[in-house]
C-alpha cells in the first residue's frame, strides 16, 4: 500500500510515517517546513519528501493519505485530496486502527512534560525487556527514533496530546487512543487557538477518562485543581495519585536541590510502602515529577520499583529538552523545547539549581500558537525571573510587541527581530562557564548552530 502524509514533518505525523513504513507501506510525504530531527529521521529511512503542498504530490496515486491537524481546508493538497476522491484519514485515527489494536496501551497527557514522560516510561519498559512500541513527540535518544512498532503485543507508549485531531475532526487527538493506562501529568490552559478556556480541555480530558477501562488504571498528579475537577465529572477506573503529598500513592522526595536524586515511595495495597532512590544526569522537580509518573506507568506493566528506579540512571534524556548542542571555551548552549510559561520557568529553575558557577542566559523566540495570540503574555516576565539576562526574539507572524514583557523583566532583557543581531548580542554578553539556554518550539532559524560558530569565533582558540 502506498500511504502518503501530508504535514510528514511534524513530530506526531513524522513518527506515524516512521510506523507505516516499518509496517511494510511505501510511504511518501509533504510538508511546509523541514527542520531537523524530524527531516534527518524520515531521510534516514529512506522516505520521500516533497517540499511544500501541492496537487503533484499526489502522483503517482496513493491508496491512503493521512493528514496532519496543521492542515486546513484551502490548502491546495487538501483540496485536491478532496476533489479527486482519496482514501484519507486523521493521523490519530491510522494509528489507533493499524497499530494499538491488541496492545496495552499507556497514554501520557498532561499540558507539559509530555514528551520527557513518555520517552522515561519507554526506556523503562525496555529496560525491563518488554520491548515496548511508542510514539513520543520528539526524539528519545536511548532509542534515536522518535517511533517504533515494538514487540507483537507488548505494550505501546503514546504521548497523547489534547491538540485537535483533523481539520474534519476536532476532538482531542487522544480520545482515538483508548488506552489502558492513562498519566494525567498536569493540565492549565494552552492552544488559544483552539480552546476558547481551561474549562474546554477539562471537558477533552473527561473525554478521555471516560475511555479508560475499569481494569485499566489512572494515574493523576495530586496537586492539580484542574485534574480534580475532570475527575469529579465521573471516572469509572481505579485512580492512584502521584506527587509530593503524603498521602499520595506514588511520592516523591527530593534529597538536592537540583533534583538530581530523589526517593520514590510506592504506597502499597496492604498499607505499607516500598521506596527505592533514583540518582541521575537530569535536574529540576518537573523531571523528577516527569520520572515518578514513567516508574508508576511501568509499574502498572510489572515493572518492580527497585529496577525501574535503577534504569533511570541509564535515560538520556530527549532531543530538543535540555539538550547541549555544544560548548565552545567552556560556554554551553542548550536547546529546549518550553515554549508555554510554566515550562519556560520550570526549565530555567532546573537549570538554575544545576548551575553553581556561571551565569544563565536566555534567549526564547514565543511562536507557539499561544504565544502568537498574546494570550499568556502576562506571565512570561515573571517565567524569566530565575535567568541572568535575557534575549526575546520578535517572530514574523506575532501580533503584538514583546516591548511590554521586557519593561517588566527582573533580569536585563533585550528585544531582536533580526536573528544575525541577536547572535551577535549574545555571544557579545557571554563568558566562560555561562550556559545559553535556547528555548522555542520550532527550528528558530538555526540559532543553535549560529551561536556556536560566533561563539568559536570569538572565544575559539
Amino acid at each position: 500500500m502506498h500511504v502518503h502524509v501530508v504535514g510528514i514533518c511534524g513530530t506526531f505525523m513524522g513518527s506515524l510515517a516512521l510506523l507505516a513504513r516499518d509496517l511494510g507501506h511505501r510511504v511518501s510525504g509533504s510538508d511546509a517546513n523541514v527542520y531537523p530531527p524530524m527531516s534527518t529521521q524520515l531521510a534516514d529511512a529512506g522516505i520521500a519528501l516533497s517540499e511544500g503542498f501541492a496537487a503533484a504530490n499526489l502522483t503517482p496515486r496513493p491508496d491512503l493519505v493521512v493528514i496532519g491537524n496543521a492542515l486546513s481546508r484551502g490548502n491546495p493538497e487538501v483540496e485536491a485530496v478532496l476533489d479527486q476522491g482519496l482514501p484519507y484519514v486523521s493521523g490519530p485515527q491510522w494509528l489507533a486502527e493499524q497499530v494499538l489494536p491488541g496492545r496495552p496501551v499507556i497514554a501520557i497527557a498532561g499540558t507539559h512534560g509530555k514528551t520527557t514522560t513518555a520517552s522515561l516510561t519507554a526506556w523503562l519498559l525496555e529496560a525491563a525487556g518488554l520491548a515496548p512500541g511508542f510514539l513520543i513527540g520528539g526524539v528519545p535518544r536511548n532509542f534515536g527514533v522518535s517511533a517504533r512498532l515494538g514487540g507483537e503485543g507488548a505494550p505501546f507508549v503514546v504521548e497523547a496530546d489534547e491538540y485537535d485531531t483533523a481539520f474534519f475532526d476536532k476532538r482531542s487527538k487522544f480520545v482515538h487512543y483508548r488506552p489502558l493506562i492513562a498519566v494525567l501529568g498536569n493540565l492549565e490552559y494552552d492552544h488559544a487557538d483552539i480552546f476558547p478556556d481551561l474549562a474546554a480541555i477539562e471537558r477533552q480530558f473527561h473525554h478521555l477518562v471516560r475511555t479508560v477501562p475499569g481494569r485499566g488504571q489512572l494515574l493523576v498528579a495530586d496537586d492539580q485543581p484542574a485534574l480534580e475537577r475532570v475527575l469529579a465529572e465521573g471516572c469509572w477506573t481505579p485512580v492512584a495519585r502521584m506527587g509530593r503529598e503524603p498521602a499520595s500513592d506514588w511520592r516523591l522526595e527530593l534529597e538536592r536541590d537540583d533534583a538530581s536524586r530523589f526517593r520514590v515511595i510506592q504506597r502499597l495495597a496492604d498499607g505499607t510502602e516500598d521506596d527505592a532512590v533514583v540518582d541521575w544526569s537530569l535536574n529540576g522537580e518537573y523531571n523528577a515529577r516527569n520520572a515518578l509518573a514513567a516508574l508508576a506507568a511501568a509499574h502498572a506493566c510489572g515493572v518492580d520499583l527497585a529496577r525501574g528506579c535503577a534504569a533511570l540512571s541509564r535515560f538520556e534524556n530527549p532531543r530538543r529538552r535540555q539538550e547541549v548542542r555544544g560548548e565552545i571555551a567552556h560556554i554551553q548552549v542548550i536547546d529546549d523545547f518550553a515554549h508555554h510559561p510554566t515550562a519556560i520557568a520550570a526549565t530555567l529553575g532546573g537549570l538554575r539549581a544545576a548551575t553553581p558557577k556561571g551565569r544563565l542566559l536566555a534567549v526564547i523566540e514565543p511562536r507557539s500558537n499561544t504565544m502568537r495570540l498574546g494570550t499568556l503574555r502576562s506571565r512570561l516576565a515573571q517565567s524569566v525571573a530565575e535567568a541572568d539576562a535575557v534575549w526575546w526574539y520578535q517572530p514574523a507572524g506575532l501580533d503584538w510587541s514583546l516591548e511590554e514583557v521586557l519593561s517588566k523583566c527582573r533580569p536585563p532583557a533585550d528585544l531582536a527581530d533580526d536573528l544575525d543581531a541577536l547572535v551577535a548580542a549574545v555571544v557579545a554578553e557571554a563568558q566562560p562557564l555561562d550556559r545559553i539556554v535556547v528555548m522555542s518550539n520550532g527550528g528558530f532559524g538555526g540559532v543553535h548552530d549560529k551561536l556556536l560558530a560566533a561563539l568559536e569565533v570569538a572565544h575559539g582558540e
